[in-house]
């Protein structure tokens, strides 16, 4: 297995990228504002890390004796879970959030505290996802055991009922990562020579991964059964409350993107060259939702505008809101589509019909045959 190898048409429009680019550098120099976080964010990172520490500590210090109560406490850790994957992780492992490395490192760390590992997550997302956006083979994110992403895709005829077991799993997103996921992709990316690339060993990262998880699993399954009041399989049940809130948020967020009516879809051999350049790529593959809701774009870390995301990686989110305006009038002057969804609610229900005909595509026409 070897690491990706698909190039992108250097030769469609490089101008539209070159422009836009100039536009937005010119854009921080003339408001002499830095493209990394500010106080805002700063706000929002101490919040989104109270919303998950505090409520850990509240459990374990016995200061609830009650089910409910817990519960409470474990659905707003599951809330600070998302928060910190889509307002902070995120952009710290993009080395978006500061300047200073050390800064990314340290909050990209915070992948580790719930539950994942920063490294795999890194290659998924911004190696492969990030450079080879809804392309069959090469982005995992439109990979999947149980559901159908993608038009090309092989079909099968359980995904027929995907529609309705969405959620489901999407809600075991996370506790997948804490199980099983990040030991398989581990070993796959060793295979496909992407470790290195990383700094990591495959012997040093199933090390960090195995010690990693076993903190984890102390100071947040195994100190809240021995120190609750409550009996153990409540703490339990809460537990998996916590991850699947936070796995259902994050998998609609990043599905409201990219799994939609509205997004292309490619196939490309090894060694091979899409039709595209890389940010017309981005701009086919990616759509924005409820960008006019202050409320959800600080919610969801930005990721509203995930065209700008595409486009501007190694900018903090906090400013995608400002610099969407270029984005989207660059765009419309060399006429390339600017996939936009008025609300997040309109988004979803794009994704879920598009879930519910990829489940039902090809299927329906062999049926007709018979």
């Amino acid at each position: 297995m070897k690491a990706p190898t698909v190039k992108f048409n250097i030769q469609d429009r490089p101008e539209f990228y070159k422009e836009l680019r100039k536009r937005v550098d010119q854009y921080f120099k003339d408001n002499n504002i830095s493209k990394y976080a500010n106080l805002n964010m700063k706000i929002k990172t101490a919040a989104m890390i109270g919303l998950y520490f505090i409520p850990l500590v509240l459990i374990i210090s016995g200061v609830f004796t009650t089910f409910w109560p817990l519960l409470a406490m474990w659905l707003l850790m599951g809330l600070g879970m998302s928060g910190i994957g889509l307002s902070i992780m995120h952009d710290a492992n993009h080395s978006s959030y500061s300047r200073n490395q050390k800064v990314n490192k340290f909050f990209g760390y915070l992948m580790n505290a719930l539950g994942a590992y920063h490294i795999t997550w890194k290659i998924q997302h911004n190696v492969l996802h990030h450079s080879f956006t809804n392309v069959e083979g090469h982005d995992e994110d439109i990979e999947n055991e149980v559901m159908r992403f993608s038009p090309h895709s092989e079909q099968k005829s359980i995904y027929r009922y995907q529609i309705f077991y969405a959620i489901f799993f999407y809600g075991l997103m996370t506790f997948n990562k804490l199980l099983l996921k990040d030991f398989k992709q581990i070993n796959k990316y060793a295979e496909m020579n992407l470790l290195a690339g990383q700094g990591v060993t495959l012997k040093n990262a199933i090390r960090e991964i195995v010690m990693n998880k076993i903190i984890y699993s102390f100071f947040v399954i195994f100190l809240p059964i021995l120190l609750c009041a409550i009996p153990w399989w409540q703490t339990v049940l809460a537990f998996l409350a916590m991850h699947a809130i936070s796995g259902i948020i994050l998998a609609l967020v990043f599905q409201a993107a990219h799994v939609l009516e509205e997004t292309e879809y490619f196939v490309a051999e090894e060694g091979s060259s899409l039709e595209n350049n890389w940010a017309i790529h981005q701009m086919k593959t990616t759509a924005n939702f409820g960008t006019k809701s202050t409320v959800l774009t600080w919610l969801v870390g930005g990721l509203n505008h995930q065209v700008e995301h595409h486009l501007f990686p190694d900018i903090c989110h906090i400013h995608y809101t400002k610099i969407s305006t270029i984005v989207e009038s660059t765009a419309k002057e060399y006429n390339i589509s600017y996939l936009n969804h008025n609300t997040f609610f309109a988004a979803l229900v794009s994704h879920f019909k598009f879930l519910n005909h990829l489940g039902k595509e090809e299927l329906d026409s062999e049926l007709a045959h018979l």
